[in-house]
């Protein structure tokens, strides 16, 4: 399953300006919000839940929020992410992978995940 999303990076950086950290606490865990410091990165970070969340189908709601991924870096410095194991169960992930970019305007994530259930959901 591929999920693939783009975002506009002052769309980050306004909300950014106007909430502050209770807007970053809208979509990040507290552990992403400490490492965090460019505005690229963050919107990198938006894009890249978004992905994992139509990678799966589900979209960003009642079954699968923001919080319920953590996004973070391997030693190697190549991102990742955790989910929650009622959502590794349920989907019966055995595999992911995620690329996160940002290059002038734009941050773009891609999300793979592999699944024994194909995709029954």
């Amino acid at each position: 399953m591929i999920g693939v999303d783009i975002i506009k990076i002052d769309r980050i950086k306004k909300m950014v300006e106007k909430f502050g950290e209770k807007g970053l606490k809208r979509f990040l865990n507290d552990s992403e919000i400490e490492k965090l410091k460019k505005i690229e990165t963050i919107a990198g970070y938006w894009a890249a839940k978004e992905a994992i969340a139509k990678a799966l189908k589900t979209g960003i709601g009642k079954e699968l929020s923001f919080k319920d991924i953590e996004i973070y870096k391997e030693k190697s410095g190549a991102p990742n992410f955790k989910l929650p194991q009622r959502i590794v169960e349920k989907y019966k992930i055995k595999d992911k992978s995620l690329s996160i970019s940002h290059d002038g305007e734009y941050a773009i994530a891609v999300a793979a995940i592999e699944s024994s259930a194909g995709n029954e959901s």
